[in-house]
């Protein structure tokens, strides 16, 4: 593993989400230290998320939420798959669980892990760690409008079918990356089914 030696970090913002300042050295491919460099963190925390499959209507639920960070590049609504923020002492499955019980009234029996990805790494050390989950009969049952008010939380859930998905992604109506991340898994995992 190469060397990486932090001189001195600190938060500039250090409040319901994080940012750290770094000055820092890391050892380049050529094994020669780098010049004192600056770097920034942002430090969101971990999130699950989970791509739901409904096997009776061969949809996946989706939910739309207000996301403030999107509005001055669109309207501001978002559609995405059910996910939130891991809570501390909380591990990444039961977290999904917990999301989805918040956001849909779902409850899951088995739950498979897909991946886990940085968002953008860039500049934030938010991972996310991706789920897929199938529900049929009783267990597809779930609640059209959900999360936490006090959380400032107003989701609604609905369907659509794989292709109809697909196609949001194309024409930009889908632009929440672990929505399309999901969506693409989904997509090669049918695709392998019928080989």
């Amino acid at each position: 593993m190469k060397k990486v030696l932090v001189e001195e970090k600190k938060y500039v913002l250090d409040d319901f989400f994080k940012v750290e300042e770094a000055h820092l050295r890391f050892e380049q491919f050529n094994g020669e230290m780098s010049p004192l460099i600056r770097r920034f963190n942002f430090e969101r925390g971990d999130s699950a998320a989970v791509l739901v499959f409904n096997l009776d209507t061969q949809k996946i639920i989706l939910i739309d939420q207000f996301r403030y960070p999107t509005y001055d590049k669109g309207h501001g609504w978002i559609t995405e798959l059910i996910a939130g923020m891991i809570d501390p002492g909380e591990s990444p499955e039961e977290s999904a669980r917990r999301e989805l019980k918040e956001e849909s009234e779902l409850t899951i029996s088995a739950i498979e892990h897909v991946c886990t990805f940085y968002t953008s790494p860039g500049g934030s050390s938010e991972q996310i760690f991706l789920y897929y989950a199938e529900v049929s009969g009783e267990f597809a049952k779930y609640s059209k409008t959900g999360g936490l008010l006090n959380h400032g939380e107003d989701i609604i859930s609905f369907e659509l079918s794989l292709d109809e998905a697909l196609d949001k992604i194309k024409t930009g109506e889908i632009r929440d990356a672990k929505t399309i991340a999901g969506i693409y898994w989904l997509e090669n995992r049918q695709l392998k089914n019928l080989k």
